[in-house]
């Protein structure tokens, strides 16, 4: 009995951990290429991992904020996958570039051509987003799984600042701080051609000065070959006129 019992807690022992050392159920998220920054411009992609082991996922659909609408809504083309993208009009239209927009992306939906993404596998969905908000920090995006069995997971539970991550969690894009207005790196190129621009002086100035060194040493030696050839031209003279008196 006393064995038996051991080894009955060493098995419910073993479940627990099992349990505990079990990774959780990967999920459709969505991730930038390098920042998101606000004001800005961003690609990014959306990962689906399919978690059946009898079926594909063979479609993607996701909704886009309507709180926080976007202007410019861009999938990448992804092989073996049809998009479509819906637009809705907006209640409050958006001012982009001194233009006024009206309707925005509020859907876009991939629609696999053949099999999809097979059991172990997973596939990513490239999208290029701006111009976004600067007043939130973060991005819904509820997304729906469809499966070639017919089932359909729907991510759309926003998860919420000190709870625990719900059962299926909506993709959620985090916002950076907004990028700077170029000032900062403007100046740097100032000060980088400026620097440029002092060096190349210099080195000019070097220059010219090199040049006018060799200018004043030639022009000193040939001062000192004419003073040779004129004494020797005056030493020949008066040579000359010796014999002639001679």
């Amino acid at each position: 009995m006393k064995a038996s019992r051991i080894a009955a807690a060493g098995a419910v022992a073993g479940v627990a951990v099992l349990a505990v050392s079990s990774p959780c159920f990967a999920h459709v998220s969505v991730q930038p290429e390098g920042e998101a920054a606000k004001g800005g411009y961003a690609v990014v992609g959306f990962k689906v991992p399919n978690e059946r082991d009898n079926a594909s996922t063979t479609k993607l659909e996701v909704t886009f904020p309507s709180d926080h609408p976007l202007s410019s809504v861009q999938p990448q083309p992804v092989e073996g996958w049809d998009i479509k993208i819906t637009k809705s009009r907006l209640a409050t239209p958006l001012e982009v570039h001194g233009k006024k927009i009206d309707e925005a992306v509020s859907k876009v939906t991939w629609t696999a051509k053949g099999d999809g993404i097979k059991p172990g596998f997973f596939q990513k969905f490239p999208v290029s987003v701006g111009t976004l908000p600067e007043d939130t920090d973060q991005l819904v995006f509820k997304a729906l799984q469809t499966y070639s069995n017919k089932e359909v997971v729907r991510w759309i539970e926003v998860p919420q600042e000190g709870q625990e991550e719900p059962e299926n969690p909506a993709p959620v894009l985090a916002l950076t701080a907004p990028a700077e207005d170029g000032h900062g790196h403007g100046a740097a190129a100032d000060d980088k051609a400026s620097d440029d621009a002092e060096k190349a002086s210099a080195e000019t100035t070097a220059a010219s000065d090199d040049d006018s060194g060799g200018t004043d040493t030639t022009a000193r030696v040939l001062g000192v070959v004419g003073i040779v050839v004129g004494a020797a031209g005056v030493a020949y003279g008066v040579l000359a006129g010796r014999r002639r008196t001679a």
